[in-house]
């Protein structure tokens, strides 16, 4: 423990080194890589769109892709510019400089401590396009869900953008399977398949090597259709592995937008946003102590049991979530969030 701790001590003295010796390494750093983070997921992409993207001038651009080209990180075709294998590398090793170098890890332990949690994870934030975002919140999230399976686990998985990132972004390991199940923890909403809890749990399962069960039930019913559904042999079967669930991950969502992504009349979203509600999160609508002001009905994972969870994951991309995030992490201490930088600062301002 101790040779770990003065290694990481080495690190942050090196960086504080740097930054004085060389002021403008940071700024050179982080453009950079950003660069770098861009063709990666943009590929193949000109010039022309990369500094309209990054808001830099061609000029600029064209100097920085020859560097980066020159070093083999880069190939520049006539389709445009794509990332080499020894580029991948570089992109993910210094993933973990940036962090360091971005002073994250104190931003991850104030946030913590502010919403009273157990572990923050943030991920550097780089221009406002949540594409991205998404995009790299889904696989730090993925990796850090990997990395918590222990033996047999039941795992619950909820729908929407977020999680459908992370499903997309996690990698299936060669030679490598863990044994799980994954399930929805609530039934469905809206109508986009990929960000359905179904696809996003057998998705999740198929990259994992484990198994999966569907909910083969919408997210907002009628109650009295509730009775004769729960006694449906395929719904009983899967709502007893949700009662057995031992990891949930789900994204977190503001009120006012899950409310009319539900299919809320203009006058019950109001009337919510009257009640105090700023969050929702697996069919439950709360407010900014986390109390619940409504629930919707249906068939699913219960307060109750997310409250007692010991491993559980929230996943959320955006500034505009801050107040929904405070709200939700009132309800239970055990909680792990991944966030992008910007909605890590928003919740410290």
């Amino acid at each position: 423990m101790k040779k770990a701790h003065n290694s990481l001590f080495d690190i942050d003295t090196m960086i504080e080194l740097q930054k004085k010796i060389i002021p403008d390494l940071h700024e050179i750093l982080v453009e950079r890589y950003n660069i770098l983070r861009l063709i990666h997921y943009y590929q193949p992409i000109g010039r022309r769109q990369l500094s309209s993207i990054l808001d830099i001038g061609e000029r600029v651009i064209r100097g920085e892709v020859s560097l980066l080209r020159d070093q083999g990180l880069i190939e520049i075709n006539a389709d445009g510019m794509k990332i080499t294998k020894i580029g991948e590398n570089t992109l993910e090793g210094l993933n973990f400089f940036i962090h360091r170098f971005k002073g994250l890890r104190d931003v991850e332990e104030e946030v913590a401590k502010k919403l009273k949690i157990k572990k923050v994870i943030v991920v550097p934030g780089m221009i406002q396009d949540e594409e991205i975002a998404l995009k790299e919140v889904g696989k730090t999230a993925a990796n850090y869900l990997k990395n918590m399976i222990q033996g047999k686990m039941i795992i619950g998985i909820t729908g929407g953008g977020t999680m459908a990132a992370l499903a997309e972004e996690m990698t299936k390991e060669q030679g490598k399977s863990y044994d799980v199940v994954v399930v929805p923890a609530r039934g469905g909403l809206g109508k986009d398949v990929d960000k359905q809890s179904n696809t996003i749990a057998a998705k999740i399962a198929n990259k994992l090597g484990g198994t999966y069960k569907l909910f083969y039930m919408p997210d907002n019913i009628d109650k009295n259709l509730l009775p004769t559904l729960s006694g449906d042999p395929m719904i009983k079967e899967v709502v007893e592995y949700i009662e057995k669930i031992q990891m949930l991950i789900f994204g977190i969502g503001r009120a006012d937008k899950m409310a009319m992504r539900r299919g809320l009349n203009p006058m019950e979203v109001q009337g919510l946003i009257e009640n105090g509600a700023v969050s929702e999160a697996f069919g439950y609508y709360f407010n900014k102590n986390g109390e619940t002001v409504r629930e919707v009905s249906t068939i699913g994972m219960s307060l109750d049991k997310f409250k007692k969870l010991e491993h559980i994951i929230g996943v959320a991309v955006g500034a505009d979530k801050a107040e929904a995030l405070v709200s939700i992490s009132n309800l239970n201490p055990s909680l792990v969030m991944v966030v992008d930088e910007n909605l890590a600062n928003q919740i410290l301002k």
